[in-house]
């Protein structure tokens, strides 16, 4: 689309139910850097704002993996050897680009993903906070480490980290912009060469993310989009030398051990069944506001959002009534304005799954407090942000991700059982915490179990301060991104030695180091090295000093 990019909408204001219509002449510059091969099939997604196809993106098969690996191999050679404040400069006018033209990418977010506008402003601050963070602090996360020597005074020993090669970039539908590149940057910058395989359903926004990464000084080749399904990542997989992967729980097990075949490194962010404590002291009108905020951005399709919520008994009257009041206020949309504080479910199958969570657990006693129905008057995909009570233990809304606008209210009664319930879970992504007592919810977030948890805020607090590590355990994944750990995940660590004149006094004290510390001398060998007795003594000398001048 290039610098002064431009969409052909229908205008949702004269003719709210009309298709959205993008224009494939005015995205032949985007169409074309899918790699995919002439006479390649194609895929239109429909939009969830109206059901309508979008334009018809040409699709990557795993025949085109191969070649593309070796471009992107030839290509991260030159990348890799240019200085680090050529590969940070871009990042810095990638920062000013994604603001400078947000326009063109919030309305591909919006059209491919359904969620409201103001959810897909969160993806856009995301990556240029991003980009800017790597951008300056990159130098530090890859400054050569000194490590102590066993002697220091006889040897310096050095730390570098290096780039990994080609890393592989599996994304979701459901952030992505935000996903992309958020973990495309930390590894491009490292070094790296990148293949984004990029989902059917939002693969106009990949493209423009990667557009946007060459109109910033990114050299062809270095970064390149595959639009595909499972085979196609399955290629990706195979072709790579690290694998970051954002998906669900059974998907992230089979590349875990695809990747582990081949001793690939991956990083994997998968599911969450988040949970929230509403402790006794909080103020309620101020904590149910912000918790509809955090459970129903992005219609729930996001693996942070918390889904349980467990509130202190002498509060859950008053916090249910006003969370359930706060969210019969959202005002439900799917134009590309900013009137909307919900949108629409992505597909037909997410909606299926919400719909059966809900059902499933209504069946087995759940009560309903507010939503709980499709609203097919607002679009064809959106769903009403429900909120639902006394869910049991075997419905699979209690332990299943919904990944939707549902929410469920627990009581408990104390801070102990609270943690106990937010920990009995196979996930552990994020969680939060909710007191006027900052100190209090610290100390109870330290004992939970989750990668993450916040404090009287939801997740975004954490994922927003970049230079701090986002992920799980569990079945909510391995590994981390954002923050120095995310660096480390694409590079390897290789320790230079380097000795300082120890040949020198060996010699002098007659001594033949390599024999004694392999166990070759013997003081009855009359062949032994003259000194072998007093050099226990000495090296144990040695060792205490050594130990000494390591001593932070």
């Amino acid at each position: 689309m290039g610098p002064d990019p431009h969409l052909e909408l229908h205008d949702p204001e004269t003719d709210p139910l009309a298709a959205y219509v993008l224009e494939p002449a005015d995205l032949r510059p985007l169409l074309d850097r899918v790699v995919a091969a002439p006479g390649a099939p194609t895929h239109a997604a429909l939009t969830p704002l109206t059901g309508a196809p979008l334009v018809p993106v040409p699709q990557t098969v795993p025949d085109d993996v191969p070649a593309t690996a070796r471009v992107a191999r030839a290509a991260q050679r030159l990348w890799a050897a240019r200085p680090l404040r050529h590969r940070t400069a871009v990042l810095r006018r990638l920062h000013d680009l994604v603001l400078e033209r947000q326009s063109d990418g919030l309305d591909l977010v919006q059209l491919e993903t359904g969620k409201a506008r103001a959810h897909a402003v969160d993806e856009v601050l995301d990556v240029a906070n991003v980009a800017r963070h790597y951008a300056v602090r990159t130098g530090a996360y890859l400054r050569d480490r000194r490590a102590p020597a066993l002697l220091p005074l006889l040897a310096d020993v050095r730390v570098h980290r290096r780039p990994a090669g080609v890393v592989g970039v599996v994304v979701p539908w459901n952030y992505p912009l935000s996903l992309a590149l958020s973990d495309a940057l930390p590894a491009l910058v490292a070094g790296n060469a990148v293949l984004l395989r990029a989902d059917p359903q939002t693969a106009l926004t990949a493209l423009w993310a990667a557009e946007l990464c060459e109109d910033a000084g990114l050299p062809a080749g270095v970064l390149q989009v595959l639009v595909g399904g499972k085979d196609v990542a399955e290629a990706v997989v195979d072709h790579v030398d690290r694998v970051l992967f954002t998906g669900s729980t059974a998907a992230g097990r089979q590349v875990a051990a695809r990747a582990g075949e081949r001793l690939v490194p991956a990083v994997l962010e998968l599911g969450g069944k988040n949970a929230a404590y509403v402790a006794a002291d909080v103020d309620v009108a101020t904590t149910a506001a912000a918790l509809v905020r955090a459970c129903f951005a992005s219609a729930g399709q996001l693996c942070l959002a918390p889904e349980r919520l467990y509130v202190h008994r002498d509060v859950l009257e008053a916090f249910t009534a006003a969370l359930v009041e706060r969210t019969e206020r959202l005002r439900l949309g799917v134009g590309l304005d900013y009137r909307a504080d919900m949108g629409s479910l992505t597909s037909a199958a997410q909606l299926a799954r919400v719909v059966e969570h809900v059902e499933d657990a209504l069946s087995a006693g759940a009560r309903l407090l507010t939503g709980g129905e499709q609203r097919l008057d607002v679009g064809p995909l959106v769903y009403a942000p429900t909120v639902l009570t006394d869910v049991p233990e075997h419905a699979r809304l209690h332990r299943e991700e919904t990944f939707g606008p549902v929410v469920a209210l627990y009581p408990v009664a104390s801070d102990d059982e609270a943690v106990a319930a937010m920990d009995d879970s196979a996930y552990a992504l994020t969680a939060s915490v909710w007191t006027r007592d900052a100190r209090r919810g610290a100390a109870l977030a330290r004992r939970l179990r989750a990668g993450s948890v916040t404090v009287n805020a939801g997740p975004t607090l954490a994922w927003s301060a970049v230079g701090a590590p986002q992920g799980g355990t569990g079945a909510s994944g391995l590994g981390y991104r954002h923050g120095r750990e995310a660096v480390e995940a694409v590079t390897t660590a290789q320790t230079v030695a380097v000795a300082r004149g120890v040949q020198g006094l060996a010699g002098r004290l007659g001594l033949d180091v390599g024999r004694l510390v392999a166990g070759a001398g013997d003081p009855a060998d009359p062949d032994a090295p003259v000194g072998w007795d007093a050099f226990p003594r000495t090296l144990a000398r040695a060792l205490r000093v050594g130990a000494a001048l390591r001593r932070p």
